[in-house]
């Protein structure tokens, strides 16, 4: 999509994608892409190959959203929700490999990449351990020095990467339920999912305008977000993205992507 042009408050608009194997799946992420501002592109890790990375770059190209690397660790077979027991040097030799060919299919297509925000369970192990978001930070590093790094709003993770040096976005979610400490509720139990497009744009104008969410528990949080994340595989995906880029406009918040830093190059 087209960011905003309107002055005031401005939030980024991401999806997750990359990441379907059917044709239905598929027509919704092609869809996501012109109603968000940033996508996040599978590379290989959890989901992906050369032919939907080129596809979901031509999506952005064409629909004007910012393009980031959605890497995970190598984990198909449990879409990238299974942490891995590997060092940070093989860590990042892993990360390196899968945002550097995004990075490639990218710049064959005249464009480069804007950040890179972890998929799964690598995103959440980030802010656990400060082994693995040293792990993201280096191998994003190696691929481009001026990469945004997507994590979290608030988490240990974008503090360490801010730390040293790391240019980041603190992120948080339309679609996905909060617990009482701030942490997204685990997909292994029932109500980790917002249920309507209703109640996802009122979740995403409480986070962009009034910073907080509330948890599952009726406990109020803060929270001051750069981006809000949609998941092309929710259900109901797609009319979710609309009544949240609805909502937030009528609130008078524009949709546009962050600005990424000098490539370093």
């Amino acid at each position: 999509m087209k960011p905003d042009s309107e002055s005031g408050p401005v939030i980024d608009l991401n999806a997750d994608i990359g990441e379907a194997a059917d044709e239905p799946g598929i027509a919704v992420e092609a869809a996501l892409a012109g109603i968000v501002t940033s996508v996040n592109i599978a590379c290989g890790g959890h989901a992906g190959d050369a032919e939907s990375m080129r596809r979901a770059i031509e999506w952005a190209l064409a629909d004007g959203c910012a393009i980031g690397a959605h890497p995970s660790y190598p984990d198909r077979a449990g879409f990238g929700r299974t942490p891995l027991d590997v060092s940070a040097e093989d860590l990042t030799a892993l990360l390196i490999d899968q945002i550097g060919e995004l990075a490639r299919i990218a710049e064959a297509s005249g464009t480069c990449l804007s950040h890179v925000k972890p998929h799964g369970a690598l995103y959440h192990d980030a802010s656990e351990a400060e082994s693995v978001a040293e792990a993201v930070l280096a191998a994003a590093r190696a691929v481009d020095p001026g990469v945004l790094l997507f994590g979290a709003a608030g988490s240990p993770a974008v503090g360490w990467w801010s730390g040293r040096g790391g240019d980041c976005v603190h992120e948080a979610f339309a679609d996905r339920v909060y617990e009482r400490d701030g942490r997204l509720r685990s997909r292994d139990l029932p109500g980790a999912l917002v249920g309507s497009a209703r109640a996802a744009a009122a979740q995403a104008r409480s986070i962009a305008a009034e910073r907080h969410v509330v948890a599952a528990d009726g406990t109020r949080i803060g929270i001051a977000a750069g981006s809000i994340c949609l998941h092309a595989d929710t259900p109901g995906a797609l009319a979710m993205a609309e009544a949240v880029a609805n909502e937030l406009r009528a609130a008078g918040i524009a949709l546009r992507a962050p600005s990424r830093g000098p490539s370093g190059r």
